[in-house]
């Protein structure tokens, strides 16, 4: 039985397509945004050489790496953590991080992101 009657049973996104929106890694592509019965979203995002420092207060984020220059990594609190395709990082709110290294990340947030919970370290 569906839970709600009123919502379709599925919603597909082409990653691909989304409009790119600029953030401290690099660029995003973010999907189920405005889905009220989702808490969270999901974010397709091509880091950049010029990655900055930054933070949230409520946002839990978990990388997942598809694809990176061999000497990536992430930076979190201070602390250098080498990085390769296929491994997933989970990012408490508080944790400063920043991502080293141009890499194709895709990123599951909860709750859903907020741009006013991203603060600059």
């Amino acid at each position: 039985m569906d839970p709600n009657p009123h919502l379709p049973a599925y919603e597909l996104v082409d990653l691909a397509k989304l409009p790119p929106i600029p953030c401290p890694c690099g660029i995003a592509r973010r999907a189920f945004i405005d889905q009220a019965d989702f808490p969270a979203s999901i974010h397709l995002t091509q880091i950049t050489d010029a990655a900055v420092a930054h933070y949230h207060k409520v946002t839990t984020e978990v990388y997942v790496v598809l694809e990176c220059q061999e000497d990536a990594a992430l930076e979190l609190n201070g602390e250098r953590i080498p990085l390769k395709p296929m491994q997933s990082v989970l990012i408490r709110p508080g944790t400063i991080h920043r991502a080293i290294g141009k890499m194709k990340v895709l990123i599951v947030a909860q709750p859903t992101f907020d741009p006013s919970d991203e603060f600059t370290a």
